[in-house]
């Protein structure tokens, strides 16, 4: 009886609370649906067998960073390996490194710069992998600023070396991969993007490169719609920082992954959504900062790359007394 007045009186209650408390419990729902899926996707999902796509995969920007472990860990699920980099030098020592690390581990290498060489390394890059089960393209060659400078310090030959390199190769290097994806029905193509372009609204004083990390974005997304039923998963991942010689980082900490640990959290996701940060808190930081008004979170940006501006002016000044 106690129970029927207590509904009694709820539905007694004027129509706007009832409707805001409705909203209420849609909104925790669908807060508490979300946190659950964070949690699965984050600590429970396995990651996908990656031989299934293939027995070789191709990593770009190979030598150092996220796309050196990203080739060694590749290497130790048993995939062959087509190293692609700019330096000769390098290139050699990864591939020594992996196979002895990896003494069954198949290692190619192709030569290619993406500033100054890109159509004819491409080219070399098509004759390298024919015959070849490629079954994973990993996008990571890229470039960034030496340091943050507004759009109108920015010379000429950096803005048209990130478009080259960010939009230009990752663009040709896919195109002259995917035939073959598209020939066997199965395939994945993971794409670098970066935070730059999508977990934070703006990213002052580095414009050319967060808008080339926008193009590596959005055509993930219409290359995902455009092969999924053709086996082919394609994704754009987006870190945050990470401890890399690109980001200027030495160190890593909990924030800021090293290239070995986001590469862990990369491989789990492959195959998934079209666009993901995976390492988990990166995520978390990513649903904190959409909390958040725009204008603040591009204050606070832009204070941040002042400051970097103003470090790296310092040391260009104190290179030039030298």
């Amino acid at each position: 009886m106690e129970l029927y007045d207590c509904f009694a009186s709820t539905l007694e209650q004027p129509a706007w609370i009832l409707a805001l408390s409705a909203l209420g419990l849609l909104s925790l729902l669908k807060a508490s649906i979300a946190a659950l899926r964070w949690i699965f996707v984050s600590f429970i999902r396995p990651g996908k067998n990656l031989k299934r796509y293939g027995s070789w995969a191709i990593v770009t920007g190979a030598t150092d960073g996220i796309g050196r472990t990203l080739a060694f860990q590749l290497a130790h699920r048993g995939l062959g390996i087509v190293l692609v980099g700019r330096s000769p030098d390098k290139l050699f020592d990864v591939s020594a490194a992996i196979r002895e690390k990896h003494p069954n581990a198949q290692v190619e290498t192709v030569l290619i710069d993406f500033a100054s060489d890109l159509v004819e390394g491409v080219a070399r890059l098509k004759k390298a992998i024919e015959g070849m089960d490629v079954g994973i393209l990993v996008n990571n060659a890229g470039m960034s600023y030496p340091y943050a400078k507004y759009f109108h310090e920015v010379d000429e030959d950096l803005i048209k070396d990130l478009i080259k390199v960010n939009v230009e190769g990752l663009t040709r290097v896919t195109h002259a991969v995917l035939p073959g994806m598209v020939e066997r029905k199965r395939g994945a193509i993971l794409n670098i993007g970066s935070g730059a372009s999508t977990v934070i609204p703006s990213d002052p004083l580095y414009a050319v490169y967060a808008a080339s990390k926008a193009y590596v974005d959005q055509f993930s997304k219409c290359l995902y719609v455009e092969y999924q039923d053709k086996g082919i998963d394609v994704q754009c991942q987006v870190p945050l920082y990470v401890a890399t010689k690109m980001a200027s980082i030495k160190r890593s900490s909990f924030l800021v992954p090293s290239a070995n640990t986001y590469a862990q959290s990369a491989l789990q996701w492959i195959g998934y959504e079209p666009t993901c940060t995976p390492y988990w808190p990166h995520s978390l930081i990513w649903t904190l900062i959409s909390m958040l008004p725009v204008a603040v979170v591009d204050k606070w940006r832009l204070g941040f790359c002042l400051r970097i501006r103003k470090r790296g002016m310092l040391k260009e000044l104190e290179k030039k007394k030298q």
